[in-house]
């Protein structure tokens, strides 16, 4: 689609955790105007810190003048106020992975954003159709599903919702590849889309074979480095991703599908729950040893 540059001038973000501030931080850096949004002020302190931080350390290595990185954070405007979104040419949504909150957020996008503005939910597990329910526009609706960190991998995976329409599809991929990223189609909106639904078996599976005691959790990791050739082992990317979050997308899978292949260990439950929620804490499998510890 050759016109999206004139289609999209201003992308709204809906929530300004790890994922939002990276989108924005990312949609600038492409030459985009970014409002983004999210309702706890503190939020809003904590990404613009983490956009600056990220921007004077491309400066730092040379990969951005002092001139561009001022450039790129002007471009972000940050508000509360969700109906500051009205003027958005796009809009994506990077809220906590709660259907309730996802559907509060776009039956709001719905009245306050033009009739021809797209809504794309950054979700990784909870199926689009679900989500455009909330909406009148549910040919308008898709999944638009950055990977973690958004200024640094390379792939979106574009997801269909029932109703979602082909022009919508063709102007969410063509956006991406205005953000330097490489889009795939996911042509049935199925839990966990591509990439999660091959990764959270290989999640559940290294999590049982620590269970049973075939392997410790670092010969797991190292196994899976060395002969798989992955950057990361699938503790360490638990960890990174945040252990709450896989959990959650495991039993959104399991409620959707009822297949056991899908159902959460009961370590990991148990870690959650003793508050080992990972995000590069050092709270995560590498200082738990297992058991119930409420």
């Amino acid at each position: 689609m050759d016109n999206v540059r004139e289609r999209v001038r201003m992308i709204g973000v809906v929530g300004a955790g790890s994922m939002g501030a990276g989108i924005a931080q990312l949609a600038a850096q492409s030459g985009f105007s970014v409002i983004l949004c999210d309702s706890r002020p503190e939020a809003l302190d904590g990404a613009s810190n983490r956009i600056r931080s990220l921007l004077a350390r491309a400066v730092s290595k040379g990969k951005l003048s002092q001139e561009q990185a001022d450039q790129d954070f002007a471009r972000i405007s940050m508000t509360t106020d969700l109906e500051q979104l009205s003027g958005a040419d796009f809009c994506i949504e990077a809220v906590f992975e709660d259907v309730s909150v996802k559907h509060s957020v776009f039956q709001t996008l719905d009245t306050i954003c033009r009739a021809d503005v797209i809504l794309a939910t950054n979700t990784s597990s909870i199926p689009i159709t679900s989500i455009a329910a909330a909406t009148n526009r549910r040919d308008r609706v898709v999944g638009m599903h950055f990977f973690n960190p958004p200024q640094v991998m390379r792939l979106v995976e574009v997801v269909r919702g029932y109703e979602t329409s082909d022009e919508t599809v063709a102007l969410t991929r063509a956006l991406a590849g205005e953000m330097g990223k490489t889009s795939v189609e996911v042509k049935r909106d199925t839990p966990g889309f591509i990439v999660n639904r091959i990764m959270i078996p290989q999640f559940i599976e290294a999590i049982r074979l620590v269970e049973e005691g075939v392997a410790t959790k670092e010969d797991v990791d190292t196994a899976v480095k060395l002969g798989l050739n992955y950057p990361m082992g699938p503790f360490e990317l638990q960890d990174f991703g945040g252990n709450d979050i896989g959990l959650h997308v495991m039993d959104v899978f399991y409620e959707e599908t009822k297949d056991p292949r899908f159902a959460a260990p009961q370590s990991l439950r148990s870690l959650v729950r003793a508050g080992r929620l990972g995000r590069k804490t050092g709270k995560g499998w590498y200082d738990y040893e297992g058991g119930d510890k409420r």
